[in-house]
């Protein structure tokens, strides 16, 4: 009987405890969120137009700016975006959570779990593309500036979001990858952030052709253009095939954006040349049943 009032007794006592703590995990909301004004409000879309603002600013700033000071620049002065963007967006959101939460040390942890959990299953793709984002802006795999290629899509990269970056194909086309296609996707790089990116051009011959006369023509091709970085190596190399002989033009443009005007004024310039010497090129039907061969 004595153990059994006490108990009674203990659990008397304990009540209070109980229902303080049944009476906190209801009101957990109202100790997260701070007090909701029209005050606070305002000073938030302020404060995310500002942000915007900046962004917008800052975007023109760059991409004018860059075209205008030295070209060894250029990329610097675009590589430089993320960075300033990642900054603004921080700060922005440390600023509204500070004004709409009570982040207690209890309160923090308590609202992180929740929203880990909640990211995890309605937007796990979109929480994958943000964190491969700024591994990327350590590891940089690419940067603005660069070009690239991921899958199929090839081209430079002119801008870099959150979620993903912009990339511009040679038809002019912008596409939008996300991050996290790094996890998962081999990422080519032609220029890593430098200037330069190396122009790979390719002729054909029949087997009867000159060699040496071929390849001293494509070196010429490439020491006349006016798009010749002269400072890095220009390279031919020959390979055999069963319907002729392939010639690959390995050399740099002065700028990356060059790639495709620089191959067409190589292309030009040795087909001039070809041309004047009459060298034999191969013949469809050698080709044709190359092809029909097991």
């Amino acid at each position: 009987m004595s153990v059994s009032g006490f108990d009674l007794i203990s659990f008397v006592q304990a009540m209070p405890a109980l229902l303080a703590q049944i009476e906190a995990s209801e009101t957990l909301p109202q100790r997260v969120l701070t007090n909701i004004t029209l005050q606070k409000i305002f000073r938030s879309l302020v404060t995310i137009l500002i942000a915007y603002g900046s962004i917008f600013v800052i975007q023109s700033l760059t991409s004018w700016s860059s075209e205008r000071v030295p070209r060894r620049f250029r990329l610097l002065i675009k590589q430089s975006l993320p960075f300033l963007k990642g900054l603004i967006l921080i700060l922005t959101f440390s600023y509204l959570l500070n004004l709409f939460l009570n982040l207690s040390q209890e309160n923090l942890l308590a609202l992180t779990g929740t929203i880990a959990i909640a990211l995890g299953f309605a937007f796990k793709d979109y929480v994958s593309s943000i964190i491969a984002g700024v591994v990327a802006l350590f590891e940089a795999p690419y940067r603005v500036g660069d070009r690239i290629q991921i899958e199929n899509h090839y081209g430079e990269v002119v801008g870099y979001g959150l979620r993903g970056i912009r990339l511009q194909t040679p038809d002019d086309n912008i596409v939008t990858i996300p991050h996290n296609k790094t996890w998962t996707e081999a990422v080519s790089n032609a220029n890593s952030g430098e200037l330069e990116a190396q122009v790979l051009t390719d002729f054909y011959f029949a087997h009867t052709v000159d060699a040496e006369q071929v390849i001293q023509i494509l070196y010429q091709a490439a020491y006349s253009s006016k798009y010749t970085q002269l400072k890095l190596p220009i390279v031919v190399i020959m390979q055999e095939q069963m319907w002729g002989t392939q010639f690959k033009l390995r050399s740099y443009p002065m700028d990356a954006r060059d790639e495709f005007i620089y191959k067409t004024d190589l292309i030009r310039r040795a087909k001039q040349a070809f041309a004047r010497q009459n060298l034999p090129y191969p013949k469809l039907s050698d080709i044709q049943n190359n092809d029909s061969c097991p």
